[in-house]
């Protein structure tokens, strides 16, 4: 005999982790402040048997990477449930970052995994304003308020001064994949420089536990009965019926970010 509420089959919660991470909260990206209540929920409804993370990022932010990952760990921890993520297209960097949280990372075959890196860039215009006799009239308070403006030459000192900056970054970076897949990683290769896998070779190397796509998983691990409970973050009512020109540079912005990636048959 079947009572009702105490034969419920269990539930899996589903999380979708896209785009770029960043401190933005309008929707089109990742966000501690952005994600918080949509995680509280997923780890307390209903009392899920585990959360799956789908995760498809290029990266983004090494600061909102950081606070949203210890979101997950926290929540995982104090709720006793475990966490899956499940790799897209891509979790490279940032991406890499928050898949990272989970206690086991699947990907596809096709997948592009790891980036585990720092990257400043930008454009430099010296040589052009010069070209056009444009002089650049700068006036600061503070030696290092101009530092790496992009219509001045570049200087030595201000490399220097940006490196120091990476670097320490970069070792928050390794030492969050060291913590969680540390015993999972070869000792004898170097997998910081920032360099990519894809599918098989990534679960060779310890970034990913195996090749496995969300739904056939969970059934193998949770039952054939398991339930799926969605979440995904709202989109604010006017964008519904279209882009604004700020929501327009975003798109290309993730696009762009994305294109790293972009491998296509």
């Amino acid at each position: 005999m079947k009572i009702p509420f105490l034969n419920r089959p269990a539930s899996v919660a589903v999380i979708r982790l896209q785009g770029v991470i960043g401190a933005s909260t309008r929707g089109n990206g990742l966000s501690d402040a952005g994600l918080a209540p949509l995680l509280e929920r997923a780890f307390k409804r209903r009392k899920p048997k585990a959360v799956a993370l789908v995760v498809n990022s290029p990266g983004g932010s090494p600061v909102q990477s950081s606070l949203i990952g210890a979101r997950i760990r926290r929540l995982s921890e104090e709720h006793h449930v475990p966490v899956h993520a499940f790799v897209e297209d891509v979790a490279a960097s940032g991406g890499y970052w928050l898949a990272s949280s989970a206690d086991f990372i699947w990907a596809d075959e096709s997948s592009v995994l790891g980036s585990i890196g720092v990257i400043s860039a930008g454009f430099g215009f010296s040589e052009l304003i010069a070209r056009h006799g444009i002089e650049r009239r700068v006036h600061t308070a503070g030696q290092s308020k101009s530092l790496l403006d992009p219509f001045r030459p570049e200087k030595p000192e201000d490399i220097e001064r940006l490196n120091s900056l990476l670097l320490p970054i970069h070792e928050a970076f390794k030492a969050q994949i060291r913590s969680r897949r540390g015993s999972k990683l070869p000792s004898d290769r170097d997998l910081f420089t920032g360099d990519i896998w894809v599918g098989s070779e990534a679960v060779q190397l310890g970034l990913a536990d195996g090749i496995a796509h969300l739904v056939p998983k969970m059934r193998e691990l949770y039952g054939k009965d398991v339930r799926f409970l969605t979440y995904g973050q709202r989109v604010p009512l006017l964008r519904r019926f279209g882009l604004s020109a700020g929501d327009v540079m975003e798109t290309l912005e993730e696009r762009a970010a994305f294109a790293r990636f972009d491998a296509r048959g």
